[in-house]
């Protein structure tokens, strides 16, 4: 798999997993456990989810910048790490949330999340800059022997960022069953077990006591005795109780982050002397000619043109992808059976598909390659949109065929005829398939385009305009619980699968222009 590829490839790839074993983790508990742990509305959580998601990439642009200035690629990477692992450290520390240290208490937590972010930010873009400066080495190397080596060498590059991609997700996979195992060990310190809906149940209980809805009371009285704990005991005390224990182990699962950190920061400094710095471009322009100069100024205006329209599809990409961690992780809670898997835990199917399917399409590739029938970078990044519509569309059928209302009106339904609509756990299987087959069709090959077009001189801040693009869709992912909550639910899968419709003939119309400027 490795064979040709530079030889820091799978360092880099190791060090990564670290901050994706992170991401993950937060991925998949940070909207539920914001919900569990400070009562708040899905709306206002994934708000705070999607500021934070768009902190992380966004964030990114302002390291790629740092690094470029300080032209200390290495260092802004190392810092990074550091400050990630301190944030984790923060939000690991178990306090109970009550009504007098809900301000301060959530404030902490928005600060926790800040560092996490800004750590991110210093470390992703510029280690992907860093991969990307190994492909120039060794295209310039393969330069020097011929055209033939040349050709060889280019086309190492999109498959070298898929194999760094389907690495770094190792720790994606492991990830989300950290925290939903933490979490049911610990309540079964207590002699209590796990149960989705019960912690929002228990927030209006405390909020509302004796004025709360006559359904829901016996919703939670249901509850109550199915998790082990007694009716006619104080519910007020069982409740505080049930969400200190049912969170704690949540914030347990941060430490696991610390860990993944470290040993990337270690990984990272053991290889460190193989990695190559970004190059700085030598001033030789002043040698040449004005039409000379003109040109160049052309050629870097098509490549940063062509670099911004495919961030604006990108925006649309990630802004219906990463609705797997706000609207289609409470449709796992909510209208899928997770009696035996915590809705958390299919988070783990994104990274496993992408661990499996990435040898696969890297084989077809070099299968359509070898017949000269390879689709060039833009067009497979256009099939990838394609493929994320049918993802959605594949949702909007289902919800259809059982008529599934607004999630607000599902939970409100009586329990035993809410078990009895919802789907099983075969519906996150086809809808991740799909999902991941356009990641793969997207992300890794978006980082190598964007490799491709980036000035030499702005590699580390090229990189990290391809995260803003990802952070500006993150910003729009509370858009996603809010239609999820208000309409009948195909409604808001219709929108994604539209948009990202839409990007398809968007990107199709550019494609050729974009492989000229790629060239």
């Amino acid at each position: 798999m490795f064979k040709k590829h530079p030889k820091g490839l799978l360092p880099a790839a190791l060090a990564n997993m670290g901050e994706r074993f992170g991401y993950y983790i937060m991925n998949a508990v940070l909207l539920l456990f914001l919900i569990s742990k400070f009562g708040l509305s899905e709306e206002a959580g994934g708000k705070i989810y999607s500021f934070f998601y768009a902190g992380i990439y966004v964030l990114s642009l302002v390291g790629g910048i740092i690094a470029d200035r300080l032209k200390n690629y290495k260092g802004t990477i190392q810092t990074g790490l550091l400050i990630m692992a301190s944030g984790y450290i923060l939000l690991s520390i178990p306090i109970l949330a009550t009504a007098q240290n809900h301000v301060w208490l959530l404030t902490f937590t928005c600060f926790a999340l800040f560092l996490i972010a800004f750590g991110n930010g210093l470390f992703k873009g510029n280690l992907q800059a860093i991969v990307g400066q190994m492909y120039d080495n060794l295209e310039a190397e393969a330069a020097l022997k011929g055209k033939e080596a040349l050709k060889e060498a280019k086309a190492k590059r999109d498959p070298g960022f898929q194999i760094f991609y389907v690495f770094i997700n190792i720790g994606g996979l492991i990830a989300p069953f950290v925290a939903p195992s933490l979490r049911s060990w610990w309540l079964g310190t207590k002699s209590l077990t796990y149960n989705a809906k019960l912690p929002a149940l228990c927030h209006e209980y405390l909020n509302k006591g004796a004025t709360m809805g006559a359904e829901q009371l016996q919703n939670l009285q249901e509850l109550v005795k199915r998790v082990g704990g007694s009716v006619s005991a104080d519910m007020t005390a069982f409740c505080t109780n049930y969400l200190d224990a049912f969170n704690t182990g949540v914030h347990y699962s941060f430490i696991a982050s610390v860990a993944a950190m470290l040993i990337s920061l270690v990984v990272f400094l053991c290889y460190k002397k193989i990695l190559p710095n970004p190059v700085k471009v030598k001033k030789e322009y002043e040698n040449y000619t004005q039409e000379e100069k003109i040109a160049m100024a052309k050629e870097i205006r098509q490549r940063i043109l062509a670099l911004f329209a495919v961030l604006g599809i990108a925006v649309f990409f990630w802004f219906s992808f990463h609705q797997n961690g706000t609207s289609l992780s409470l449709f796992a809670r909510d209208f899928v059976v997770t009696s035996k898997i915590a809705p958390e835990i299919w988070q783990a199917i994104n990274p496993f598909f992408v661990i499996t399917l990435t040898p696969g399409i890297i084989w077809l590739f070099n299968r359509l390659k070898m017949k000269g029938k390879e689709p060039s970078t833009p067009r497979k990044i256009a099939i990838g949109m394609g493929i994320a519509a049918i993802a959605f569309v594949f949702m909007t059928i289902i919800s259809q065929i059982h008529h599934y209302p607004s999630a607000t009106e599902f939970r409100a339904l009586n329990e035993t005829v809410s078990e009895g609509m919802k789907e099983g756990p075969w519906v996150l299987i086809v809808l991740y398939f799909f999902l991941t087959v356009a990641e793969l069709f997207i992300s890794p090959l978006g980082l190598s385009f964007v490799s491709k077009v980036a000035p030499k001189n702005l590699l580390g801040l090229c990189q990290g305009l391809w995260l803003a693009a990802t952070a500006v869709g993150n910003g729009l992912l509370w858009i996603g619980p809010l239609l999820y909550n208000k309409y009948p639910i195909w409604i808001c899968w219709t929108v994604f699968a539209v948009l990202c419709a839409i990007s398809v003939i968007i990107m199709l119309s550019m494609v050729k222009w974009l492989e000229r400027v790629a060239k």
